[in-house]
């Protein structure tokens, strides 16, 4: 049996990735609730706000969202019309996020293509959103991921801590936003799988993409669009980055002190 999802009319799908480690999550603590997704910034829950930026992106589809307990999202009372209407469908999670992103491909009635994001990316907006599906869809990749230069981030809010990948002369984060448009992407994420089973194992990770890209990324030889070059011709598959030109694109709600952060950058939008 498959959940419903839009047609084959030109729009994506957006999955949004909403599950999390239950009230034992440092975010969960810190806002007093049972779900990570449930935190409140700016008076609204971070799944509620994601949601209706989607909604209202006229890029987007059908909404599925992925839960540890689907029914959850029955307790957003603003999600109720989205909800009633079908186009908002809650998915049962799997163990990993690459796992719920191949049960969704395999689940949804026309999944593809498929704007991925998560429930934590509480400052998405629909600006961000019209960017990165119009470079999706330019690149003509099988699969895009969104990113954020440095620069960027840091020029707006100097003080922030994110992870960053070097490439040659310029560092970039990931955005939380990725678009599989294609049947040919889903080896990526069957990849991403295992990278996850192997994370204890990196040398076994290196093994996936071959010990020549690895090393030469590590001496940071390449660029970013180089290395998404050489990554495609390793794995058969065409995969591109999004270079996002928002700072905002880049922060989403991992530890308590984002919280404030994006408290902070809301009000500032307001």
């Amino acid at each position: 049996m498959t959940a419903e999802a839009n047609g084959p009319d030109g729009r994506f799908t957006a999955l949004v990735l909403a599950a999390d480690r239950g009230p034992d999550d440092p975010v969960s603590r810190a806002a007093g609730v049972d779900h990570k997704c449930l935190a409140p910034v700016a008076g609204k829950p971070m799944l509620e706000r994601v949601i209706e930026t989607l909604a209202a992106s006229p890029w987007i589809g059908s909404i599925a969202v992925s839960l540890r307990d689907p029914a959850l999202i029955t307790q957003l009372e603003g999600l109720v019309r989205l909800c009633d209407s079908g186009r908002v469908v809650p998915l049962q999670a799997e163990d990993t996020p690459s796992q719920s992103v191949l049960q969704a491909v395999a689940e949804l009635n026309h999944p593809l293509p498929l704007l991925i994001t998560t429930a934590d990316h509480a400052l998405l907006t629909t600006e961000m959103i019209d960017h990165f599906c119009t470079e999706s869809l330019r690149c003509d990749a099988d699969l895009t991921a969104g990113v954020t230069a440095a620069e960027v981030i840091l020029a707006r809010y100097p003080h922030t801590k994110r992870t960053y990948l070097a490439f040659r002369n310029e560092r970039y984060s990931g955005s939380n936003i990725f678009a599989l448009r294609a049947e040919a992407g889903v080896a990526v994420i069957e990849l991403w799988r295992k990278v996850e089973q192997q994370r204890k194992r990196p040398w076994r990770i290196a093994a996936l993409f071959g010990p020549a890209l690895l090393l030469s990324y590590l001496l940071r030889r390449f660029s970013l669009d180089t290395v998404m070059a050489r990554v495609s011709e390793r794995l058969g598959v065409s995969v591109a980055a999004i270079k996002m030109p928002f700072a905002e694109a880049a922060i989403d709600v991992d530890k308590p002190e984002d919280l404030e952060l994006v408290e902070k950058a809301l009000r500032g939008h307001d």
